[in-house]
Protein backbone atom coordinates (compact mmCIF):
# COMPACT_ATOMS: atom_id res chain seq x y z
CA UNK A 1 0.00 0.00 0.00
CA UNK A 2 1.48 3.31 -1.05
CA UNK A 3 1.34 6.28 1.33
CA UNK A 4 1.31 10.01 0.72
CA UNK A 5 3.37 12.48 2.71
CA UNK A 6 0.17 13.84 4.25
CA UNK A 7 -0.80 10.35 5.41
CA UNK A 8 2.60 9.98 7.05
CA UNK A 9 2.13 13.28 8.87
CA UNK A 10 -1.32 12.15 10.06
CA UNK A 11 0.18 8.88 11.32
CA UNK A 12 2.92 10.82 13.11
CA UNK A 13 0.35 13.08 14.76
CA UNK A 14 -1.71 10.09 15.89
CA UNK A 15 1.34 8.32 17.33
CA UNK A 16 2.45 11.51 19.09
CA UNK A 17 -1.01 11.99 20.58
CA UNK A 18 -1.08 8.39 21.82
CA UNK A 19 2.37 8.82 23.36
CA UNK A 20 1.23 11.99 25.12
CA UNK A 21 -1.73 10.05 26.54
CA UNK A 22 0.60 7.36 27.91
CA UNK A 23 2.80 10.02 29.52
CA UNK A 24 -0.24 11.74 31.04
CA UNK A 25 -1.46 8.48 32.56
CA UNK A 26 2.00 7.66 33.92
CA UNK A 27 2.17 11.12 35.48
CA UNK A 28 -1.34 10.84 36.90
CA UNK A 29 -0.96 7.30 38.28
CA UNK A 30 2.68 7.51 39.32
CA UNK A 31 5.47 5.11 38.34
CA UNK A 32 4.08 1.57 38.11
CA UNK A 33 7.01 0.13 40.06
CA UNK A 34 6.46 2.56 42.96
CA UNK A 35 2.69 3.03 43.06
CA UNK A 36 0.06 0.35 43.45
CA UNK A 37 -2.33 0.83 40.54
CA UNK A 38 -5.93 -0.36 40.61
CA UNK A 39 -7.05 -2.90 38.06
CA UNK A 40 -8.83 -0.17 36.12
CA UNK A 41 -5.73 2.03 36.12
CA UNK A 42 -3.57 -0.84 34.88
CA UNK A 43 -6.06 -1.70 32.16
CA UNK A 44 -6.37 1.94 31.05
CA UNK A 45 -2.60 2.35 30.93
CA UNK A 46 -2.04 -0.94 29.06
CA UNK A 47 -4.70 -0.02 26.50
CA UNK A 48 -3.12 3.39 25.93
CA UNK A 49 0.36 1.87 25.73
CA UNK A 50 -0.76 -0.74 23.18
CA UNK A 51 -2.44 1.95 21.07
CA UNK A 52 0.78 3.99 21.08
CA UNK A 53 2.88 0.93 20.26
CA UNK A 54 0.61 -0.08 17.38
CA UNK A 55 0.44 3.43 15.93
CA UNK A 56 4.22 3.84 16.20
CA UNK A 57 4.76 0.45 14.52
CA UNK A 58 2.39 1.36 11.69
CA UNK A 59 4.15 4.70 11.24
CA UNK A 60 7.56 3.04 11.04
CA UNK A 61 6.34 0.58 8.41
CA UNK A 62 4.77 3.40 6.38
CA UNK A 63 7.96 5.48 6.62
CA UNK A 64 10.01 2.54 5.37
CA UNK A 65 7.66 1.93 2.47
CA UNK A 66 7.43 5.61 1.50
CA UNK A 67 11.20 6.08 1.62
CA UNK A 68 11.72 2.97 -0.49
CA UNK A 69 9.08 4.03 -3.03
CA UNK A 70 10.61 7.51 -3.26
CA UNK A 71 14.19 6.20 -3.40
CA UNK A 72 15.15 8.37 -0.43
CA UNK A 73 16.90 7.70 2.86
CA UNK A 74 14.42 6.71 5.52
CA UNK A 75 16.00 9.04 8.08
CA UNK A 76 15.45 12.03 5.78
CA UNK A 77 11.79 11.17 5.32
CA UNK A 78 11.34 10.59 9.05
CA UNK A 79 12.86 13.99 9.87
CA UNK A 80 10.65 15.75 7.30
CA UNK A 81 7.53 14.05 8.63
CA UNK A 82 8.44 14.95 12.22
CA UNK A 83 9.01 18.61 11.24
CA UNK A 84 5.74 18.75 9.33
CA UNK A 85 3.83 17.20 12.25
CA UNK A 86 5.40 19.72 14.60
CA UNK A 87 4.34 22.54 12.25
CA UNK A 88 0.76 21.24 12.24
CA UNK A 89 0.71 21.12 16.05
CA UNK A 90 2.06 24.68 16.14
CA UNK A 91 -0.59 25.94 13.74
CA UNK A 92 1.00 25.62 10.28
CA UNK A 93 -0.29 23.41 7.51
CA UNK A 94 2.65 20.99 7.76
CA UNK A 95 3.16 20.64 4.04
CA UNK A 96 6.53 19.49 2.69
CA UNK A 97 7.52 23.11 1.93
CA UNK A 98 7.55 23.77 5.68
CA UNK A 99 9.74 20.74 6.31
Amino acid sequence: MSHTFEELVAKQLAADEAHTRVEQLREKYGPPAQERWTGTQSETYETAWRAWRDLARDLQAALNEYASDEGRPRTDVEEEVARAARAVREGGDGGPEEA
